[in-house]
């Protein structure tokens, strides 16, 4: 995606077992790096006491040797973080830890809770005080309540009462719990070491990095308790929880690495159908297809496959700059975009480029890189979109700007190709996309591109909404 601006939520790490569990974590979340930028954190559990060390930062720049020889344990969880709601500060980054009656209990939350602030209100009209202004803080008010953390489930319980997007790993002394809601919004999955320790992650790709085997995925509304005893499984939700899913389509499309397994189904390939797809429903007259790198190569390896005209390259990358469109503010972003991208000139000039994206937010940066090209001297452009136009807000983890700032939210498709200085502008179709994948189409959300949302988004929260609230009260 060459568009700065969609920003992601996070990336979870968990490993129960293991005298390593800190390294083998720092490992489990590098190979999520994507996921999150902004914090990195562990909390390590040793003889029953659980430490945590988190930073701002990049992985590799919060843990180095001497960090990880500190954190001793045989379990932990890891977390890799981009703020959807709470800034991006460091009493924020995760995994929370607390003490509360029951002991103490590490948090690490991927998604978004709809009800966050309603339930934070409600909270400190009632005394407590919040240590952090992220959305996850809530979950622990909630276990902390005497009658709900002395219940014979209160982890089901306490999830009962939240709405919204959330895969969570919980430590505490004497087990491991991983969670995902009721409609598996995010993806969480279950493997397994050769020595027998159990692992959680957010992506599968997290497992290749440290040898594991992957199991399975957590269901939609189920509990894994994980200790030395073994594994168990509990559900939550009511009679029918899993009948209903709202996987998050855009995991698919951008945000999960082209060799993870999500939702059942490897990456790459649904990304190449998805390329084919679009090729087969507006095919384009041009001499080379080439990606808006780095996450539209696979769309368009798909679309020239199925099209018939060659692949090819019309940028370098610079890998040391970062993932542009995770950055906290528009200036960082542009500046890593510029550093990060470069035109090859002899490979672009006098040529019709097929140009092949995965998506286009505000369309921006997707029309900077069309002026680049223009200027090296492509002879046509034409712009293909693997993805149906974005014209709604996401409440459920992605970080989406409102929709008066989404291009396809104020624009026709040909008032967005007069933008963007294109010769011809396609985008695929929602029945195209929904083809492309394994589950039944009503199993996904799309509300991105539909606004049909799988959950009643009563009041709209954005990623301030927290501190906002402090101001009220306190300014």
């Amino acid at each position: 995606m060459a568009e700065a601006s969609i920003k992601h939520h996070c990336g979870l790490f968990g490993i129960w077992g293991h005298p390593d569990a800190a390294y083998l974590t720092h490992l489990g979340l590098y190979a999520q790096q994507h996921r999150g930028q902004e914090s990195a954190g562990i909390v390590v559990c040793d003889h029953g006491r659980l430490t945590r060390y988190a930073r701002r930062g990049l992985v590799n720049q919060v843990f180095n040797e001497t960090v990880l020889q500190t954190l001793r344990g045989a379990a932990a969880v890891g977390h890799v973080r981009y703020s959807t709601t709470g800034s991006d500060t460091e009493e924020n980054a995760q995994p929370l830890l607390f003490s509360f009656a029951g002991g103490q209990v590490a948090i690490a939350h991927n998604g978004n809770l709809i009800n966050a602030a309603l339930l934070r209100r409600e909270y400190e009209e009632h005394g407590h005080i919040f240590q952090t202004t992220s959305d996850t803080e809530v979950i622990i008010h909630l276990l902390a309540k005497p009658s709900h953390h002395r219940r014979a489930r209160p982890l089901a319980h306490v999830l009962n009462h939240l709405q919204g997007a959330y895969s969570l790993v919980l430590l505490q002394a004497d087990c491991m719990i991983a969670a995902r809601d009721p409609l598996g919004f995010r993806p969480l999955c279950l493997g397994e070491l050769a020595d027998g320790s159990v692992v959680v992650a957010s992506e599968t790709k997290a497992f290749d990095m440290i040898d594991a085997r992957y199991l399975r995925d957590i269901e939609p509304g189920e509990i894994v308790t994980i200790n030395d005893e073994g594994i168990v499984s509990a559900h939550f939700g009511g009679e029918n929880v899993g009948e209903r899913r709202a996987a998050c389509i855009f995991e698919q499309i951008y945000f999960a690495d082209p060799s993870s397994r999500v939702f059942g189904e490897n990456v790459h390939l649904v990304r190449v159908a998805l390329g084919m797809k679009l090729a087969e429903e507006a095919p384009a007259k041009g001499d080379l297809v080439v990606p808006i790198p780095t996450c539209a190569q696979c769309a368009a390896i798909g679309y020239s496959r199925r099209i018939g005209i060659p692949y090819g390259r019309a940028f370098t990358t610079s890998h040391y700059a970062g993932r542009s469109f995770i950055l906290p503010n528009q200036s960082a972003r542009a500046s890593t975009v510029k550093m990060k991208l470069n035109v090859i000139k002899d490979a672009v000039a006098g040529k019709r480029l097929i140009v092949v994206e995965d998506s286009v937010v505000r369309g921006t940066t997707t029309r900077g890189k069309i002026s680049a090209l223009r200027a090296a001297g492509a002879k046509e452009i034409h712009l293909r979109v693997a993805s149906p136009p974005i014209r709604h807000a996401c409440y459920f983890g992605i970080d989406f700007p409102e929709p008066s700032q989404l291009i396809a939210s104020t624009r026709t498709i040909e008032e967005i190709r007069h933008f963007l200085e294109v010769d011809s502008l396609s985008y695929l179709s929602h029945e195209g996309m929904l083809g492309c994948v394994k589950m039944p189409a009503n199993q996904y959300c799309t509300a991105c591109f539909s606004g049909d949302y799988p959950v009643d988004v009563t009041e709209p929260v954005d990623k301030f909404a927290m501190e906002r609230g402090q101001l009220k009260m306190f300014g």
